[in-house]
């Protein structure tokens, strides 16, 4: 099978992000709205340049290797690089996508790199460019079955990438909404507005990368109604890019190491929801959504 070579679409991609990020601060000055914190954005930016471009290379290096030899000795089959294939891991990519996503909203092991990327308290172009710097190196467990099933490594890597680069559109104010049909399959800002926000009801909602149809299938959907309130529920208040990034592992290490508990709370800390306590007295994002009900 001749395997093409596909460049590094994240790279090709930064003009395009650069280029948009200047029309919507452009677009904000001239509104005078209040969409951007300037020490804000040189945080998601800062995190977007060492997650994505330096720390993203080693990861994927990783990631690659691991790909590679699942697809080398254990696929169960051969997808050719045809149009179809490109179809179908369009949608099988996108898949693992939402339940890694979600996933991430649900176990605080996983939490403690995503909530990298929910810790603005804004909404514009440059929180798309606020992430993990850690989550590269193990979350991509939600794709192995790809390669098993048959997908070239190139090929996954190629459809994570442009799932990675179709969601930093969304991450804007100044689009209300798509029209109808787009709305009904497609994430949108107006779905992923709804995710970023804190609003009760709002809460662990709508997963999705590229099709807000799962989030649709499998009951995770809302749409947006109110205002959002972005940010967490307990807001970090700081812009050191150090602190941003490893915060939430910290206080994690604490509690499995150092909180007086049995062996098996300590572990259940790890896999539990954020806010879960040992003791009874953590909040849940369902007891929040509950609450407002």
């Amino acid at each position: 099978m001749e395997i093409p070579e596909i460049p590094n679409l994240i790279h090709y991609a930064i003009p395009f992000f650069v280029i948009a990020l200047i029309i919507e601060v452009y677009i904000n000055a001239k509104k005078k709205a209040t969409i951007y914190e300037t020490k804000d954005a040189i945080t998601s930016i800062t995190m977007g340049l060492i997650g994505n471009v330096f720390i993203g290379l080693l990861s994927k290096a990783l990631v690659f290797t691991i790909f590679y030899y699942i697809y080398s000795n254990f696929r169960l089959f051969t997808f050719p690089f045809a149009w179809w294939t490109w179809v179908i891991i369009l949608f099988a990519e996108d898949f693992s996508y939402y339940w890694f996503h979600r996933t991430s909203h649900k176990s605080r092991f996983f939490w403690a790199s995503h909530v990298v990327h929910h810790s603005s308290q804004y909404y514009n172009l440059s929180t798309a460019l606020r992430q993990t710097w850690t989550g590269g190196f193990y979350g991509f467990i939600f794709w192995l079955w790809l390669p098993l099933l048959g997908f070239h490594p190139v090929m996954i890597l190629a459809q994570m990438a442009i799932n990675l680069i179709y969601q930093y559109w969304i991450h804007t104010e100044l689009i209300k909404k798509m029209p109808n049909w787009f709305e009904y399959i497609f994430n949108t800002p107006s779905h992923h507005r709804v995710h970023h926000a804190t609003n009760p009801q709002y809460l662990d909602r709508n997963h999705a990368g590229i099709f807000i149809i799962w989030d649709k299938l499998f009951g995770t959907y809302e749409p947006e109604a109110e205002k959002p309130i972005y940010g967490l529920v307990s807001n970090i208040n700081s812009f050191n890019p150090l602190y941003v990034a490893f915060h939430e592992w910290i206080a994690l290490f604490k509690d499995v190491f150092i909180t007086k508990t049995s062996l098996r709370n300590r572990i259940k800390y790890l896999f539990k929801p954020p806010g879960w306590k040992h003791d009874g007295t953590g909040i849940l994002s369902e007891d929040i959504r509950k609450s407002n009900q």
